[in-house]
């Protein structure tokens, strides 16, 4: 069978006490915390069950952010991304996951000098930038 579209992923930029949640990838990189769209689900149960297996977090979705096609070099292939803004009432340290090779929360300004897609960078941007407006969502 010959596929066609894309691959579609979910990622989740969750901000806690002026942090962001991110996750270290087999490829080396700093990414969203998030996954495939599993059947039955939305794309915010995707993003909300993703955060949870991922951190141990659990978050609310608050909306969505940027969407666009990532070209995974090193795999030659190309992911169709959505993000979401997330929230969560929790205080706990996230925990990580046999999925990947380390979990931080990293400050605003950590995050342009980290390895990561260009379109993380301008989601978390995006949701900082939301998070501080008068009247932010919450």
């Amino acid at each position: 069978m010959v596929e066609t579209g894309y691959p579609v992923s979910i990622k989740g930029v969750l901000i806690r006490e002026d942090r962001v949640l991110l996750v270290h990838n087999e490829r080396g990189e700093w990414e969203l915390p998030g996954g495939r769209i599993e059947p039955g689900e939305t794309p915010e149960q995707t993003v909300t069950r993703e955060i949870s297996e991922e951190s141990g977090l659990r978050v609310e979705v608050a909306e969505i952010l940027d969407a666009w096609v990532y070209h995974i070099d090193v795999a030659d292939k190309d992911v169709f991304i959505v993000t979401y803004g997330c929230t969560t009432a929790s205080g706990a340290a996230p925990v990580l996951s046999h999925e990947h090779s380390r979990i931080g929360e990293f400050a605003e300004h950590e995050v342009p000098g980290l390895r990561m897609p260009e379109g993380y960078k301008r989601s978390i941007v995006a949701w900082f930038d939301r998070l501080r407006a008068p009247h932010p969502v919450r």
